[in-house]
């Protein structure tokens, strides 16, 4: 099993709210990533 450091997720997050204030025309692009990765983080853990 994959162990995740406990600031991977608030970093992440930090980031991505700081680009799509910078840039909202990304925010599909965010949502779509942040997806992707939750599901493949998802499929590893199982």
């Amino acid at each position: 099993m994959v162990e995740i450091h406990p600031l991977v997720y608030p970093v992440f997050s930090l980031l991505a709210g700081i680009l799509i204030l910078i840039f909202p025309a990304i925010l599909n692009y965010v949502v779509a990533f942040y997806l992707i990765i939750m599901g493949i983080m998802g499929i590893i853990k199982m």
